[in-house]
């Protein structure tokens, strides 16, 4: 099994979203406001199928590489809003309507983001398409 901390974890988590062409990914880091977890990941799917699409995908490859189940997960019945807690890191991915209507990244706007350019250095060798 391969350990990697919460910031690595919450990239790679990305990195898994950004490969299977997941949009609008963001990455927050809320360990210093909150209690729920370190980070959250939050990304955007154009479709039902897709949301739910994405969470086994990202589920898959969590357990492949890190032997990690998620503590919880969520899904509306219309996969419009679905969720990963893995405790320390929690992945949202949500239809992109949804998303704009909860505005999550506003609630949460007193957390600092990592940027795109350094969620993907970060998790380059998780790739699918090195």
């Amino acid at each position: 099994m391969t350990e990697i901390d919460s910031q690595k974890f919450a990239c790679v988590a990305a990195r898994f979203l950004d490969d299977k062409l997941a949009s609008n990914i963001t990455i927050l880091n809320i360990s210093n406001v909150s209690s729920l977890g370190d980070f959250f990941v939050i990304a955007s799917a154009d479709s039902p199928t897709q949301v739910k699409a994405l969470m086994s995908h990202v589920k898959e490859m969590v357990k492949k590489h890190f032997e990690r189940q998620p503590v919880r997960m969520e899904n509306d019945i219309k996969n419009r809003w679905n969720l990963l807690d893995y405790g320390d890191v929690i992945v949202h991915i949500l239809h992109k309507e949804e998303r704009e209507t909860y505005a999550i990244e506003k609630f949460w706007s007193h957390a600092f983001s990592i940027s795109e350019d350094a969620w993907k250095k970060a998790s380059e060798e998780y790739s699918e398409y090195k």
